[in-house]
């Protein structure tokens, strides 16, 4: 599952899209005076179009690797990790979208979110340090419905990383910090909590936040979601919706009380403003270059430095 991601970010996805487009393809059409044109025939243009649509249900094959040998088995639980993708790829295939957000484009992306949110495939997995591979399963999804089949520009998905990126990581995270700290403080969402963890202890959180929070989050909201609206309301709106609803989709974390001893509240609204705040700057950093690198860099650092250092 994580080899999707990984492989995407160098490239991966582009040369796959390419290379449906000429699975099935007959010979060139014959346009007047007898000239081949570059282009595929009406059937093998159809063949192309089916195979894009059946080829993600091979995500589900994860789950029969992992569940088979233990003999956990669930059938519904692979027919749905087949089958959603299938639909979802359809959908989209079938629409011949612009470059610019839609309906269909807010019915997938509705339907991911109601996934994660709900646990639907939580089951598939059921074991501590695992909780993390529906939304793997899910960013993986992503990766194909959008860079495969719906070809969308601009969403900056890579991890070849430059100078100008790291840069840029910084600078929002830097002027995200004193807000984060002022309204965590005066909420009292937050509590400083003094550690000393080692430098690869540092190391391997970002890592492991960089490749299963941060990226799948932002390949959703900043590659995807801001991307599709900025040609609708632009880049204002589009900034300032997305943030929003990142914000929103925080609103049932625990917070420092909860953490304490005392009860989760049903609606988190102190997480849901900051990370609505945290959303602006994520989205700055992603739209200065259209790079995902660089906003996601942003994001482990605010998830990290908050996850050692405080509570």
């Amino acid at each position: 599952m994580l080899a999707v991601l990984w492989y995407a970010g160098f490239g991966a996805a582009e040369w796959l899209a390419k290379w449906l487009d000429v699975v099935g393809a007959n010979e060139p059409t014959l346009g007047k005076g007898g000239r081949a044109w570059d282009t595929l025939s009406e059937s093998g243009a159809r063949e192309a179009s089916t195979v894009r649509v059946v080829l993600p249900a091979l995500l589900a094959v994860p789950y029969a690797v992992f569940a088979i040998p233990r003999g956990e088995f669930n059938l519904i639980y692979f027919g749905g990790l087949a089958m959603l993708p299938v639909a979802l790829a359809a959908a989209l295939e079938f629409s011949q979208l612009e470059q610019k957000f839609s309906w269909v484009d807010g019915a997938v992306l509705l339907i991911i979110a109601v996934v994660l949110e709900a646990g639907v495939f939580s089951g598939a997995w059921p074991y501590s340090g695992l909780g993390s591979l529906p939304k793997l399963y899910l960013a993986d999804l992503a990766i194909y419905l959008y860079l495969v089949v719906r070809r969308l520009e601009g969403v900056g998905f890579s991890f070849v990383p430059q100078t100008v990126d790291l840069a840029i990581a910084l600078r929002e995270w830097l002027f995200f910090l004193p807000l984060a700290l002022g309204l965590g403080f005066a909420t009292h969402f937050i509590a400083f909590f003094p550690r000393y963890p080692s430098i690869g202890h540092v190391a391997g959180a970002l890592l492991v936040t960089f490749l299963l929070t941060a990226i799948p989050e932002e390949l959703f909201f900043r590659g995807i979601l801001q991307n599709l609206l900025e040609p609708r309301v632009g880049k204002l709106w589009a900034l300032l919706i997305t943030a929003a609803l990142f914000g929103l989709s925080h609103f049932r974390k625990v917070g420092m009380s909860a953490a304490l001893g005392g009860h989760p509240t049903l609606f988190n609204w102190r997480y849901v403003m900051i990370a609505a705040i945290a959303g602006i700057f994520y989205g700055r950093a992603w739209r200065a270059r259209r790079h995902l690198f660089a906003s996601s860099l942003t994001h482990s650092l605010v998830d990290v430095v908050w996850g050692l250092w405080f509570r």
